[in-house]
């Protein structure tokens, strides 16, 4: 946001960050791969939730690791370009850095495998066993 948008008005100010935020937000999912692929698992755990007719518990628990998840992935894109910014030619400094903010995805996408396979195990096998 601008200095000039400082002296707008809250509410006008509030809407110039809805808007530089959704547009960021577009700008990730519209580029990154990764971004895709988290789009397509998201609404895969979605669908599954509706067709096993999962509890309220449990559908809370999925919105807040979806979330999660796609929100880390925006951080990761951010973190990638600002280093991307910073120096074009290699350094193992930022190759670090980027591959850490990746890490980080890497482990909370695990620990959603793990939240999903709990979430869906018993009704998947009681539907398949039944």
């Amino acid at each position: 946001m601008d200095l000039k948008d400082r002296k707008r008005t809250t509410r006008q100010r509030l809407f110039r960050s809805f808007c530089c935020a959704w547009a960021g937000l577009t700008l990730v999912v519209r580029h990154e791969q990764n971004m895709k692929f988290h789009l397509l698992a998201a609404a895969a755990a979605v669908i599954c939730g509706f067709v096993f007719s999962i509890p309220l518990f449990h559908w809370m628990i999925l919105v807040v690791i979806i979330g999660g998840m796609l929100a880390l992935e925006v951080m990761n894109t951010a973190v990638e370009r600002v280093v991307d910014m910073i120096t074009e030619d290699y350094h193992p400094a930022a190759e670090k850095a980027k591959d850490i903010a990746a890490a980080a995805v890497l482990v909370y996408s695990a620990a959603a495998v793990v939240i999903g396979i709990l979430i869906f195990y018993e009704p998947v096998m009681s539907r398949l066993f039944s």
